[in-house]
């Protein structure tokens, strides 16, 4: 097999899986299977685009929830106040989240280790306590979208819509992340991450390619914080700016294994069916148990495959051979 030929594997693979999954509807019409598939599918964007700057790139950023508050206020402000279509509103929260990212890159980026990390998380904070004073922005109550039929709004009456979108931009998604990592500057990251001294050294402009990593990975985070707001029809400062949710970004991405394609990927299909399914089996009278199991799995695969999830191919290729 040649060697073009094996690189083009993972893009037939992505292919195939989107095509799986879209036909799902038509063969399950459970709601919350359609959810939580929904879910894998958003959490594995949201990782490999975090992955972008924590895996490649090795700048572990807790704040990324920052963008997908942008993204989400972003478009439902368009939608109530000038009543554009968030096929318009989700690219342009994107956009902005773009912007805002290479502002706040600029000093950040030059910190590294638990510094960029403390950063991040002090970034978070500041677009939570700013909109929860933003009256326009709805303050602490937060935004609603309006309970309608207007696909061109979209706004739908059930999941299924939303599902299909969130496969073609979960597949649009893994093909940036698949380019640019395959190119010279998924190389350059690379470099970086391994040595930055060394990397200057050779010529790699270092400043300049930290920075597109981290506002690429900004305009992922922000469409799909503008997607999510349609999917749940209302959102606050709490649940957009949320630490919590930025820490769950980071373990789908570490888990399934950082600096890889398919990492992210792998995690969400773990630990979002595992979480939807203690949530729903034991809810709040559950006494802990689903964050105690929930926290074992992330023990054990911690424990026994150090370096995610995709490390499984390459033992059982070991094993095998």
């Amino acid at each position: 097999m040649s060697k073009s030929s094996v690189s083009r594997l993972p893009l037939l693979a992505a292919i195939i899986v989107a095509v799986v999954l879209a036909l799902v509807p038509f063969a399950v019409a459970d709601t919350f299977t359609i959810q939580v598939l929904l879910l894998v599918v958003m959490f594995g964007a949201l990782g490999a685009a975090w992955n972008l700057v924590g895996g490649f790139l090795g700048r572990v950023s807790f704040g990324h929830c920052v963008f997908i508050g942008i993204g989400g206020y972003t478009t439902l402000l368009l939608l109530r106040h000038l009543q554009l279509t968030p096929l318009i509103g989700i690219p342009v929260g994107g956009l902005i989240a773009g912007v805002i990212a290479y502002v706040v890159g600029r000093p950040t980026l030059r910190l590294s280790g638990h510094y960029f990390a403390m950063a991040t998380i002090g970034l978070l904070q500041i677009g939570l306590i700013l909109v929860t004073n933003w009256s326009w922005a709805g303050g602490a109550v937060g935004l609603e979208a309006p309970i309608a039929s207007a696909p061109w709004m979209l706004l739908f009456r059930t999941k299924v819509p939303y599902y299909w979108m969130a496969i073609a931009l979960g597949l649009l998604t893994f093909l940036s992340t698949y380019f640019l990592v395959h190119s010279k500057i998924g190389f350059y990251w690379r470099a970086i991450n391994g040595d930055e001294g060394a990397a200057r050294s050779l010529g790699v402009p270092a400043e300049r390619y930290k920075m597109l990593a981290f506002v690429w990975s900004g305009v992922i985070t922000g469409v799909w914080g503008g997607f999510f707001a349609m999917y749940v029809g209302f959102i606050d400062p709490d649940s957009m700016f949320n630490l919590t949710l930025s820490v769950q970004i980071v373990l789908v991405a570490t888990l399934g294994g950082i600096g890889s394609l398919f990492g992210p990927w792998l995690g969400a299909a773990l630990l979002i069916p595992l979480s939807e399914g203690t949530r729903v089996l034991w809810g709040s009278s559950g006494l802990g148990l689903g964050l105690l199991i929930f926290g074992l799995t992330i023990l054990l695969v911690t424990l026994f495959l150090p370096g995610g999830l995709v490390t499984l191919r390459r033992r059982r290729g070991a094993t095998g051979r």
